[in-house]
């Protein structure tokens, strides 16, 4: 009776867990899109200018995807709980100010903390994880509803963020997010804290140096969408990314004596490849997003409510290939389900991309939605398995932030190259005029079909993922002691 008590107990906790990851990973993944269809409703109230509007969109992402590193590195050494607890503060906090706000300035600031909270918030949901819930079945599903969690978060975000401004207010697209913060925090007591024995310092100048190296490249390629890519503060911002993050390296290789970034995971396949095609995922799924919001918006003219509802279908997609995806992983690798993954994702978007000004949701939104939703939902449990499925708990923090960084500055610079392509298009057909509903279509196809090639280029990548492994393969294998200490993570085959 005893041990079904402490079995019964165990479970409830593990219950509880689980609840708290979820809503924290479907937060911070919702905030990424909740205000883009609320955005027209935020400049008439605000008096955004058409360039100011970007930041609200911008401030979050940058932040969010410069600090990753740092959060990921905090739930090391920190412990797990009580740095969730903080990143549910900052989280709470900004998105209640950011509700009340009143002025443009004070909008963006909120966001910006946001992402901060977001930056701590994401890399400890996915250690939480990898380190509570024990290797095999409970730990597959657990991963599954976090990437349901992450797949959908992105898609409900265009759904709730039209309902929410069509029938209360655009100011509740982020005030939704402190019931949420609230259940988070009460939960959150029953995660285990998992704090080293000897807690090291933290590598504040690798951070200071990736961050402002990512936020810089960032922003440099954000600019080419409303600027010349030769212009001198373009190629400034570009060329001042590169110098910091190639000055990250060096210093995380030669200098830090706590690095930030252990740079010998990436030696690995499993780590160096999931992180990269997770960048490239996330390039071609944030395209997807923004503009067919802004073809359904300003090309179909659908209120922001119909906008949100006619994502359900992404929804949908994403769930069900998330969840499937999940009970497979065993028996196939990440190899077979990524690289299906993203082409099918591809196909999805090429067929986007033939959006046109007369059609409609059943004849240019319901089937690629589907199909988009399907394939790029189906790599988010293998990808996060190959990018953390090996690293020892100390480390766990580490390749969480890593992979989660991967998904936020390649959605940056995937949507930033997209909108070129798109502004670049709709420009040549304008000639120099307002642009014409023809010519937002064309351009918006054009930016699909470049998010398109960018899924293309992650199936490639996926191809150096490890396949199904063995029972008593080297990767199941425990290594040495000493061996697992010096290489952090066991050697794939």
């Amino acid at each position: 009776m005893r041990k079904e008590g402490a079995a019964e107990k165990s479970s409830v906790r593990l219950g509880w867990v689980l609840s708290v990851v979820v809503a924290a990973q479907f937060m911070v993944t919702l905030d990424a899109s909740v205000v883009n269809v609320a955005l027209p409703a935020v400049r008439a109230d605000l008096g955004f200018s058409e360039a100011g509007l970007l930041w609200v969109v911008n401030a979050y992402t940058l932040v969010f995807g410069g600090f990753l590193l740092l959060g990921g590195r905090a739930a090391d050494l920190f412990g797990r709980r009580r740095v969730l607890w903080l990143g549910l503060g900052l989280f709470g906090l900004a998105s209640l100010l950011g509700g009340l706000v009143q002025e443009p300035s004070q909008l963006v600031v909120a966001r910006a903390v946001q992402g901060l909270g977001a930056a701590v918030l994401a890399p400890v949901a996915l250690t939480i994880v990898t380190t509570t819930f024990p290797e095999g079945a409970q730990r597959t599903k657990a991963l599954a509803l976090w990437s349901v969690a992450g797949a959908s978060g992105g898609a409900a975000g265009v759904l709730i963020g039209g309902v929410l401004t069509d029938y209360l207010n655009w100011r509740w697209v982020l005030l939704i997010n402190v019931p949420i913060v609230l259940f988070a925090a009460v939960g959150g007591k029953e995660v285990p804290d998992g704090r080293p024995e000897q807690r090291s310092g933290l590598d504040l100048i690798g951070a200071l140096l990736a961050t402002t190296g990512l936020a810089a490249l960032v922003y440099g390629v954000v600019r080419i969408g409303g600027d010349s890519l030769t212009s001198g503060a373009t190629l400034g911002f570009l060329g001042a990314g590169i110098v910091l993050l190639t000055a990250f390296v060096l210093y995380e290789a030669k200098g830090a004596r706590q690095p930030l970034v252990q740079l010998r995971l990436f030696a690995h396949r499993s780590v160096s490849g999931a992180n990269l095609a997770m960048l490239l995922l996330a390039s071609g799924q944030f395209a997807s997003f923004y503009f067919v919001s802004l073809y359904l918006q300003q090309v179909l003219h659908f209120t922001p409510a119909a906008a949100g509802l006619a994502f359900l279908p992404f929804c949908v997609g994403f769930t069900a290939a998330a969840m499937l995806s999940g009970r497979v992983l065993a028996r196939t690798g990440p190899r077979i389900l990524v690289v299906a993954g993203t082409l099918i994702g591809a196909l999805g978007l090429a067929w986007f991309s033939r959006i046109s000004t007369d059609g409609g949701f059943l004849a240019n939104i319901l089937g690629p939605s589907l199909v988009a939703s399907f394939g790029i939902g189906a790599c988010f449990v293998p990808l996060a398995n190959a990018a953390t499925g090996s690293v020892l708990p100390q480390d766990a923090g580490m390749a969480s932030g890593l992979l989660n960084s991967g998904q936020q500055v390649g959605g940056s610079l995937g949507l930033a190259v997209t909108v070129s392509v798109a502004t670049s298009r709709t420009a040549s057909l304008s000639d120099g005029g307002k642009p014409t509903l023809a010519a937002l279509n064309d351009g918006y196809g054009a930016a699909l079909l470049a998010g398109a090639g960018l899924l293309v280029l992650a199936a490639l990548v996926a191809l150096i993922l490890p396949g199904r492994q063995p029972a008593g393969s080297a990767e199941s294998a425990p290594a040495e002691p000493d061996e697992q200490a010096e290489a952090r993570i066991t050697q794939p085959s």
